[in-house]
């Protein structure tokens, strides 16, 4: 996964816009508050609640 640093500061959860983490091994951005997953397909995330994984 390549994602732009500038872009990870400025992404926030969808659902309750607290900050996320970056799972360098499955591929996905991470919402500790909500316990989402979300994942980044082609270095491009799927900022999409409905589409996200529950941890």
């Amino acid at each position: 996964m390549n994602l732009d640093p500038a872009l990870l500061e400025i992404l926030v959860c969808p659902q309750c816009r607290a900050t996320l983490h970056v799972d360098q091994d499955a591929d996905e951005l991470v919402c500790s508050a909500c316990r989402l997953a979300y994942a980044v397909r082609d270095d491009i995330p799927v900022m999409l609640v409905d589409e996200a994984r529950a941890l």
